[in-house]
């Protein structure tokens, strides 16, 4: 079980470092004379490898590893649900309640802003949302 936390915090880290790595790269540019007139699909192929559809702001991912909160990925398709209820709605900042944790989210940028889970969620008070998704 400890190995399993220590892969899932090591995962997140990597997963935040090839976001941020992903965002300072930079966009090759095309010639204008180029008669391929869209992305190739090696380019489509690494946005989709590298643009995962639920992100981590890099404080939720120091809140998560503080906290000693783990995710499995059932509990990561789950906030991913929770977002996708919340964008259908029209939210755009939101609460998602899973079991014991609580994750405030940007449903517009489909990333998790903070989490905290147990007795940080208990007798406290959650401004600048929305909504709130219970999944």
């Amino acid at each position: 079980m400890a190995k399993e936390v220590g892969n899932l915090n090591s995962e997140m880290l990597r997963l935040r470092q090839l976001q941020t790595a992903e965002a300072l790269r930079p966009k090759p540019s095309r010639t204008p004379d180029s008669s391929n007139q869209g992305p190739s699909f090696a380019e489509v192929l690494q946005d989709r490898i590298s643009a995962p559809d639920v992100k981590f702001s890099a404080h939720a991912v120091s809140w998560l590893i503080d906290r000693n909160i783990t995710l499995s990925k059932n509990e990561i398709d789950r906030i991913r649900t929770g977002i996708g209820k919340a964008a259908e709605k029209g939210s755009q900042e939101s609460l998602v309640l899973l079991e014991d944790k609580a994750f405030l989210v940007s449903v517009k940028n489909r990333t998790v802003i903070t989490a905290m889970t147990g007795s940080q969620v208990k007798n406290n008070v959650f401004t600048n949302i929305d909504s709130a998704v219970i999944v």
